[in-house]
């Protein structure tokens, strides 16, 4: 993890932030983001049915993999000195390729650059990648916008 206080963020253009550690993506995970968002698609939820599909087992909904980018977020970046940490939202988003159920992942970041906001703020841009464990291609890539203030 980086740990930076507010002054030494403006800085941080360029950075890259590294990995966090590995999660896995279990079944009742993926059942638990599918009650909260009324996506019960058997790619996802019926494990048997979903080994005669397109993936050959059943997969993490592409949302749940990138909701999951808040807490690993926290895993590689800390800014002591602030009153307010914002996700202010995402460019460009893409769900590259599937998350087997049981697999598990990571996300790396690469400060892309760092702009004032009004109000004594700061806003991060940051190139997020989400890999599978052994995998050759991403999971999921997304910019990320994240806002800090005094």
């Amino acid at each position: 993890m980086t740990v930076v206080t507010f002054d030494e963020a403006k800085e941080l253009a360029g950075r890259d932030l590294g990995f966090t550690e590995y999660r896995t993506v279990d079944q009742d995970r993926v059942n638990t983001f599918a009650d909260a968002t009324d996506d019960h698609q058997w790619i996802h939820t019926d494990p048997e049915r979903a080994k005669d599909g397109p993936f050959g087992a059943p997969i993490a909904h592409g949302f749940l993999s990138l909701s999951l980018a808040i807490p690993m977020w926290g895993e590689l970046l800390d800014v002591k000195d602030v009153t307010t940490k914002v996700n202010y939202g995402l460019d460009k988003v893409r769900f590259v390729s599937p998350v087997p159920v049981g697999s598990r992942i990571r996300m790396g970041g690469v400060v892309v650059d760092v702009t004032e906001v009004k109000g004594d703020g700061i806003q991060l841009t940051v190139d997020q990648t989400i890999e599978v464990e052994g995998a050759s291609r991403p999971a999921v890539v997304a910019r990320g916008l994240y806002r800090f203030y005094r």
